[in-house]
């Protein structure tokens, strides 16, 4: 790591008593160890911020938020923390996550090896650990969404070439500063998912490139904080927040062509498929949210002003 370099390792927490150990021991056991790490909490009332205090180590920096303002403004306010405290890059992280003490150094080692931007390692789930997460990820234009390469496939080395990818998920991302400044933050309008789609898709079109590094690993205990990956919230929230993004980042004549599919396939899968009628109910209510939250959204949500409120 270069001796010059100050990481800014910034996570946000809700509510995450139960893996908020395994996350500050992964953090604070990094070599070397020339980050700050700033943990900005979204109102927890369990004993979150109570486990953090009892790590006294001058490089935690906590932001305690009054509201939940979400993942994606949490976010922002870490970063625009590590930005004003002159860190050089910052590193994007759930705290449902472990990972050895390596990872920061091998992702910064990575940005000057591959003369990149951006860059992840291979996400690996904490229930299998020999079961990929991300392996990076891809824009789809069929779905107007994103995708991550290896997703629910055993490891066994198929994603082992370093290269650069279009997409990943901020579960775990090395970005420089400069890309804020280029780029903007997240997106708060999103509060959570798909803030992560959005912020790739924008460094893509801007000609910033995104590194895959599969010498990095970490764990990550996928949906452990948001009811599990078929939990009503994670519904509305991606389902709000796909339709969000389409309108927000494609053109008039896809939008005319996605919006409709989306819709078919809602009906399609929870009344068809699954037969799951309430979640029906609750994705449809949250499409027509989606569009609502574009017209109605904030224009500089993905700037560098004033936080905002909860959606």
């Amino acid at each position: 790591m270069d001796s010059g370099s100050l990481i800014g390792v910034v996570t946000v927490t809700f509510n995450s008593g139960t893996v908020i150990r395994g996350f500050m021991d992964s953090v604070l056991k990094q070599t070397p160890a020339k980050f700050i790490l700033y943990l900005v909490d979204n109102a927890s009332s369990d004993d979150t911020l109570k486990l953090v205090a009892e790590y006294q180590d001058v490089r935690v920096v906590v932001i305690a938020c009054q509201t939940n303002l979400g993942v994606a403004e949490g976010n922002n306010l870490g970063i625009r923390a590590a930005l004003k405290d002159g860190c050089t890059s910052v590193l994007l992280v759930n705290n449902d996550t472990v990972f050895d003490s390596d990872l920061v150094s091998k992702l910064v080692a990575g940005l000057e090896e591959h003369q990149c931007d951006m860059i992840v390692p291979k996400i690996l789930n904490f229930d299998h650990p020999d079961r990929i997460w991300s392996a990076g990820g891809y824009f789809s234009r069929i779905r107007a969404a994103s995708g991550h390469f290896g997703d629910g496939q055993k490891d066994t080395g198929q994603f082992d070439r370093p290269r650069a990818v279009d997409y990943s998920p901020t579960c775990c991302m090395l970005v420089r500063r400069e890309v804020f400044y280029g780029i903007g933050l997240m997106d708060a309008n999103y509060f959570v998912y798909f803030d992560d789609t959005d912020f790739c898709h924008r460094a893509y079109r801007a000609g910033i490139k995104l590194f895959y590094k599969p010498s990095a690993r970490l764990l990550h205990k996928v949906a452990s904080l948001t009811g599990g990956v078929r939990s009503e919230f994670t519904l509305r929230y991606c389902t709000r927040n796909h339709a969000y993004y389409l309108l927000k980042n494609f053109p008039g004549w896809q939008v005319l062509f996605s919006l409709p599919l989306f819709q078919i396939c809602i009906f399609a899968k929870y009344v068809f498929w699954e037969r799951r009628l309430k979640a029906f109910w609750v994705a449809e209510k949250a499409f027509w949210e989606g569009i609502s939250l574009f017209w109605n959204r904030v224009e500089d949500a993905d700037g560098f002003g004033e936080p905002t409120e909860a959606p």
